[in-house]
């Protein structure tokens, strides 16, 4: 069994890891931007969605501050939903010079950013203070190797080499969630119940098609 300072541990890899991945969808969706302008009916993907919600947003650096800071007084101040977490694309549209391909990556490339800040949330705010109570399993291993994967794929533009890493940060951090849930399935109280079924909603989201 292990206590907060692994959670914490995990929360700097994978807020690390966040950072990483919305630059990479930055750079992504500027480099889409710039081969198809827009009409001022459909606005770009990274400012809304079809609900027009605001797409992956950054991870605010204070975010990280605030986990860094948590390991040395035990305060936590967590980022409420709008600043740490995006809201879910829709499915993207395929537009003029895009390819299927392309639209795919896009998609599974906002979903595990998605998942990602989603998952930093509910550690943070829910799990967080069950596991100062009653400490459980934890694979920080997983979050290390996750940061490693996206800052990897950050250095790729293009390409197969890219696929791959995409690839590999969507199966490491489906594993990250299916671990987590498996810790919390040998405690049945009551005080469990939200954040096993908000690890379900993020890797239900994660693997939508």
């Amino acid at each position: 069994m292990v206590g907060p300072a692994v959670l914490l541990e995990s929360l700097e890899h994978q807020a690390g890891a966040l950072r990483t991945l919305q630059l990479v969808w930055g750079g992504r969706e500027a480099a889409t931007a710039s081969r198809l302008p827009l009409s001022p009916s459909q606005p770009s993907m990274a400012q809304t969605s079809s609900t027009g919600r605001p797409g992956p947003a950054r991870y605010s650096p204070g975010g990280e501050m605030d986990v860094a800071r948590l390991g040395q007084s035990g305060d936590l101040t967590p980022l409420s939903p709008s600043e740490s977490r995006p809201h879910m694309l829709s499915q993207p549209r395929l537009v003029r010079n895009e390819t299927l391909r392309e639209v795919a990556l896009r998609s599974k490339l906002s979903r595990v950013v998605d998942a990602t800040s989603w998952l930093i949330e509910v550690e943070q705010t829910l799990l967080l203070p069950l596991i100062q109570k009653h400490p459980f399993p934890l694979h920080p291993k997983d979050s290390i190797e996750f940061r490693n994967i996206c800052s990897h794929m950050a250095l790729q533009r293009e390409g197969q080499q890219f696929e791959k890493d995409l690839h590999e940060a969507h199966q490491c951090l489906k594993t990250i969630i299916e671990k987590l849930i498996w810790s919390l399935a040998v405690f049945p109280s009551e005080p469990y119940i939200p954040v096993r079924s908000a690890l379900r909603q993020i890797l239900q989201n994660l693997l939508a098609m």
